[in-house]
């Protein structure tokens, strides 16, 4: 009998969902390990080897730790649905103008429901992943009982952004071993224990599915006939000056500015794309400035809804370090965010996501963004 009760790990075949495992098993809990197959990249017409969580090499890692540890590891298949779902989103949130995020679609509506399933009918208490976040129950005022992500001790590997999604029935069965911990100890830990492989493998910050990093590529690959249905709008200039042709505005997005195909003999970024004039608006850096944005199909974490404005730190992209923000919940599904200073590169289609000190407030999907 286990000390702790039986838990399912999702295993990439990295080193951090592998030393989550790990971990866990040293703790006395009875470990399930389970690595998802979530793309066929193979078929899907691209110019690079397949790599990370999906590849043969990944779940072939996940099962070797499985097996020198003797505990139990399976193979979920759910490129049906992750297809479905995660890959119809992109594209269709690029053919709207808009940038998709779809590994957070991916954790929060597709990796996390899958495995409680697959949790349930395997009999194990909980699940854990490797994401370098925590998680807690509070105590007390408003956010009695409600649990709550809070940002992970290395502020680095943080990756509570892409977690605001997951709902409360989710966390409540969620174990996240990492957030206490550095990447730097991880590795440690991992070379103590003969795991050397593991800490030398390289690791993929690419979309799964794209992992040439070739978006455009893949949506034209994806819809076919979108190249010649979408070519020959224009680059205008924000006083509406027509600057030349573009490729289609599928293929660009907010901020960018490399890879316009354009030179004006100064750098200039994509400041809005209009998807019903097929226009491309191009601007300097400050006009991508904005003092508020909308955002909608909220998830709430620490509060279930915002009676009053609550003052909060906003990241509007992953890597973004987040700007004092008031947010103001108008609606059920509507938080409207106003900035104390400008943020630049707000991109409709991404994730917004609302702290409050360390704690994830909630987050939703950036609907629009406007200047006062």
């Amino acid at each position: 009998m286990s000390k702790h009760g039986r838990i399912l790990v999702a295993m990439s075949g990295g080193i951090d969902s592998s030393l989550a495992a790990v971990m866990l098993h040293e703790e006395g809990y009875e470990v399930i390990g389970m690595t998802m197959k979530t793309w066929d990249y193979a078929g899907s017409g691209g110019s690079k080897k397949e790599t990370g969580c999906c590849s043969l090499d990944s779940i072939n890692d996940a099962r070797n730790i499985a097996v020198q540890l003797g505990f139990p590891h399976y193979i979920l298949d759910i490129r049906a649905e992750f297809g479905d779902y995660v890959i119809d989103h992109f594209t269709g949130e690029y053919l709207e103008g808009r940038t998709p995020n779809p590994c957070v679609l991916c954790n929060t509506h597709i990796k996390w429901d899958a495995l409680l399933r697959r949790a349930d009918r395997l009999d194990c208490d909980s699940i854990a992943t490797g994401h370098y976040a925590n998680i807690r129950q509070m105590e007390g005022g408003k956010a009695d009982g409600r649990y709550v992500i809070s940002k992970g001790i290395d502020t680095w590997k943080d990756q509570s952004y892409v977690l605001w999604g997951v709902s409360q029935e989710s966390l409540s069965r969620t174990k996240l071993p990492l957030g206490y911990l550095h990447k730097t100890e991880i590795r440690e830990m991992a070379k103590e224990r003969g795991f050397i492989d593991l800490v030398n493998k390289s690791e993929s910050y690419e979309i799964c599915f794209v992992p040439d990093n070739d978006y455009r590529g893949f949506l034209k690959r994806r819809i076919p006939g979108l190249e010649a249905e979408v070519a020959g709008g224009n680059f205008v200039h924000q006083d509406g000056t027509v600057l030349g042709q573009h490729e289609g505005y599928p293929f660009y997005t907010v901020g960018q500015r490399k890879g316009l195909g354009i030179a004006l003999g100064r750098p200039v970024f994509v400041t809005e794309i209009r998807k019903d004039s097929n226009e491309v608006v191009l601007g300097d850096l400050p006009d991508l400035y904005r003092d508020g944005m909308m955002v909608g199909k909220l998830n709430m974490q620490k509060y279930a809804t915002l009676d009053q404005p609550l003052e909060t730190v906003t990241k509007v992209r992953y890597k973004h370090e987040g700007t004092p923000a008031t947010i103001t919940q108008e609606a059920i599904d509507r938080i409207r965010v106003d900035f104390h200073d400008g943020v630049n590169g707000i991109a409709p289609g991404q994730a917004a996501v609302f702290y409050e000190g360390d704690d994830v407030v909630g987050g939703g999907w950036i609907m629009k963004s406007y200047r006062r």
